[in-house]
C-alpha cells in the first residue's frame, strides 16, 4: 500500500500500517535498551568477579593471620594471652571494619591496640604492685620514648596503613565501576533516538526488505547519536581503569598485602617478645618517671605461666596467588578501558548485525544501497551535525553527568591510596552498592590525621596517569565531598540553561 500514513519510515510503497509502525517502534526501543543492558551486564560481571576474587583473597589473609594468633598464643604466652584475648579480637575486628569501608582512623585504631595491650601486659608482668588507672596513664605517656615493643608498632603502622588503604580503595574501585555501568545502562532512549533506532532496525521490514541488513556506517551514526552522553564517560572511565592498574601494582609491590597482612600475628608476637626481654629496664624507666607504685596486698602471682612452650610462628605465603590475581585484573582493566567509545561498533556488529561499510546492498535508511554520510565522532559535542539523530548537545543527561562525577571521586581516592594517603569512606553497612558516594575528608581534617605518621605521607611514589583537574598527582592532591561535587555539577548545568 502507499505509505503516506507512515511517520518514521520512508513514505513509499509499504507493507506496514500505522499500528504496525508503532509496534515496530516500541519493539526496536525495548530491544535496543535490552542490548545496552546486556552489554553492560558483561562489564559488570567482569568487574564484580575481580572484586570478589580480591576480596576473598584479602579476607582469607586476615582470617589466617587471626587464626594463627589464636592457635599459637595460648601456648606461647599463657595468661598474657588468655587474659587479653579481647584486645586481639578487637584489633582484627577493627581491621575488617576499616577494609569494608567504615569511617575508622586506622592509625588511631592501631595506636589504641598497642596502648591497651601495654597497659594490660604491664600489670600482668608486675603483679606484686597495685597499679592504678592514673599510674597507667602516666606509664603510657612515657611509653613512646621507652619503646616497650621495640620498632614493631611504628613499622607495622606504616606498612599496614598503606596496605589497607590500597586494598580497600582497590576493592571499592571495582564496585564503583560496576555500579556506574549499571546506572548508565538503564538510561532510557530519547524520543528522537526511538525514531532513529526504529528506522534503522525495522523500516526495512516495512519496505519488504526484512533480510537486508543496515549499512555499518549508518548504524554507527544512529548508535553514536543515541549514546552520545554515554561516550562522554570515556575520559573518566579510562582514568579509573588506569588508576586501578596502578594501585594493583602497589598491592603486589611496595604495599604488598601478602607480606604485610599475612604476618600481623608474627609482628605482634615479636612486639610482645621485645617487651618481655626488656621488662626490667622498661619497668625501671617507668618507675623513674612515674614513681614507685604501692605493693599489692593480694600478693604476687607466678609469672612463669606466660610461656608454656616454644612455638614457632610462620606465615604461609600466597604471593603467587596475589601475582595471578593482579595479572588477571590488569588484563581485564586494560580490555575495558575503551568500553564506552567502542560500544557503538560492538552493538552494530554483534547485536544489530550491520553489513560492512563497503557493502552497497545494505539498508541506508531509505532503500537498499550505499551509505554516503561520514561517521560522526564520539561524545555529545560531536553530534551537532549527525544526519540520523537529532541531538541537543546543550542538554547533557544528568544521570550520566552524576556518574562521571562518581568516577572522578573514585579516581581521586585511588590516587590518594597510590601515595599512601587516607580518605574517608562511607560506611559499607549503609550502602554496599559501590556507588562511591562517600564523602572525602577536608584537607584540614585529613592533614591532622595523617600528620601523626609522617612516613605514611611520603611513601615511594608511582605516578597515576596525568589528568587535568583531578588533583591526584602527588601529595598535594585534595578530596572534595562527593555531595558537594554533585551539587556543583548540577548548578553549573543549570546556569548554562539560564544563560541560554
Amino acid at each position: 500500500i502507499l505509505g503516506e500514513h507512515l511517520r518514521i519510515c520512508p513514505q513509499g510503497y509499504t507493507c506496514c500500517t500505522s499500528e504496525m509502525e508503532e509496534n515496530f517502534a516500541n519493539k526496536s526501543r525495548s530491544e535496543f535498551e535490552a542490548m545496552m543492558k546486556e552489554a553492560g551486564r558483561s562489564v559488570q560481571t567482569t568487574l564484580t568477579a575481580q572484586h570478589r576474587s580480591f576480596d576473598s583473597y584479602f579476607q582469607d589473609l586476615l582470617n589466617k593471620s587471626e587464626k594463627a594468633l589464636y592457635d599459637a598464643f595460648p601456648s606461647m604466652y599463657g595468661e598474657l594471652y588468655t587474659q587479653n584475648m579481647k584486645v586481639f579480637k578487637d584489633l582484627y575486628s577493627e581491621l575488617r571494619r576499616y577494609y569494608r569501608g567504615s569511617n575508622i582512623n586506622l592509625e588511631e585504631a592501631l595506636n589504641e591496640f598497642w596502648t591497651r595491650l601495654l597497659e594490660r601486659l604491664f600489670k600482668l608482668m608486675n603483679p606484686q604492685y597495685h597499679i592504678t588507672d592514673e599510674y597507667l596513664d602516666c606509664m603510657v605517656k612515657h611509653a613512646e620514648q621507652h619503646r616497650p615493643f621495640g620498632e614493631v608498632p611504628r613499622d607495622l603502622k606504616v606498612k599496614a596503613t598503606r596496605a589497607f588503604i590500597a586494598a580497600r580503595s582497590y576493592a571499592q574501585g571495582f564496585l564503583v565501576g560496576s555500579d556506574v555501568v549499571k546506572k548508565v545502562s538503564q538510561v532510557s532512549l530519547s524520543h528522537e533516538c526511538t525514531r532513529a533506532i526504529m528506522k534503522l532496525m525495522y523500516c526495512p521490514h516495512c519496505r519488504g526488505m526484512a533480510s537486508v541488513k543496515p549499512c555499518n556506517n549508518y548504524c554507527l551514526n544512529v548508535v553514536k547519536g543515541c549514546l552520545a552522553n554515554q561516550a562522554d564517560l570515556n575520559t573518566e572511565w579510562k582514568y579509573l581503569m588506569d588508576s586501578l592498574v596502578v594501585v594493583a601494582d602497589r598491592i603486589d609491590g611496595p604495599y604488598n598485602v601478602d607480606s604485610v597482612i599475612g604476618t600481623i600475628h608474627m609482628r605482634i608476637a615479636e612486639a610482645i617478645s621485645n617487651l618481655q626481654e626488656n621488662k626490667d629496664s622498661i619497668t625501671a624507666k617507668v618507675f623513674q618517671g612515674c614513681g614507685n607504685p604501692k605493693i599489692s596486698t593480694k600478693g604476687s602471682s607466678s609469672e612463669e605461666k606466660k610461656r608454656r612452650g616454644k612455638v614457632t610462628l610462620e606465615a604461609k605465603s600466597s604471593a603467587q596467588a596475589l601475582e595471578m590475581l593482579v595479572l588477571d585484573a590488569k588484563g581485564n582493566l586494560t580490555a575495558l578501558k575503551t568500553y564506552w567509545i567502542t560500544l557503538p561498533g560492538s552493538l552494530c556488529s554483534k547485536r544489530v548485525m550491520a553489513s560492512s561499510a563497503a557493502d552497497d546492498k545494505c539498508w541506508n535508511g531509505m532503500t537498499k544501497g550505499s551509505y554516503l554520510p561520514e561517521v560522526m565522532g564520539d561524545g555529545l559535542a560531536n553530534q551537532i551535525n549527525n544526519p540520523e539523530v537529532e541531538v541537543d548537545i546543550t542538554k547533557p543527561d544528568m544521570t550520566i553527568r552524576q556518574q562521571i562525577m562518581q568516577l572522578k571521586i573514585m579516581t581521586n581516592r585511588l590516587g590518594n591510596a597510590n601515595i599512601g594517603n587516607d580518605v574517608d569512606f562511607q560506611d559499607a553497612s549503609d550502602d554496599m552498592s559501590g556507588s562511591g558516594s562517600g564523602d572525602s575528608c577536608p584537607d584540614d581534617v585529613c592533614g591532622k590525621r595523617l600528620s601523626k605518621s609522617p612516613s605514611t605521607r611520603q611513601p615511594e611514589t608511582h605516578a597515576i596517569p596525568k589528568q587535568s583537574g583531578h588533583g591526584i598527582n602527588g601529595a598535594s592532591s585534595t578530596s572534595l565531598p562527593s555531595a558537594f561535587l554533585l551539587l556543583l555539577s548540577v548548578a553549573f548545568i543549570a546556569a548554562q540553561h539560564l544563560c541560554r
